[in-house]
């Protein structure tokens, strides 16, 4: 019974909730990337190129023999570029969304600040100032 009360507490942490709504939002939001890079960005990269589709892009090592019933063995290398313009894309984007949230963290801290303390020349005449009344 103790382990079940504690998986609850554990579960219903806010860090926790916080983290699985990311982890839910991330893949969204990394099929939204997904997208737009094989959609959006790279047919005009396929099409400035020749028309190379990057996805298709591999080197056979055995090729496939449908008589023999052996699969195709290929280094994929277009997918792993298409891998790469994503993970690009997504830190650009993280980039974006941190640096936004630093600059109004900034804002935050540049409220008003307390008085500065005078320096020793302020110090040194106040003193003065002071000995100069008491006589």
């Amino acid at each position: 019974m103790g382990f079940l009360k504690e998986f609850k507490e554990f579960a219903m942490r806010g860090s926790v909730i916080d983290l699985a709504v990311g982890v839910v939002i991330g893949g969204a939001f990394g099929k939204i990337v997904t997208s737009l890079v094989n959609d959006i960005i790279m047919p005009p990269i396929g099409y400035v190129t020749g028309g190379v589709d990057f996805s298709n892009l591999k080197y056979v090592i055995t090729p496939a023999d449908a008589s023999a019933e052996v699969a195709e063995v290929a280094i994929n290398y277009g997918t792993f570029i298409n891998v790469v313009i994503q993970f690009i894309i997504i830190a650009f984007c993280i980039f974006l969304a941190i640096k936004g949230l630093n600059s109004l963290k900034k804002k935050e801290e540049a409220a008003p600040a307390a008085p500065l303390a005078p320096t020793k020349e302020e110090a040194l005449l106040t003193e003065i100032r002071d000995i100069l009344r008491s006589k």
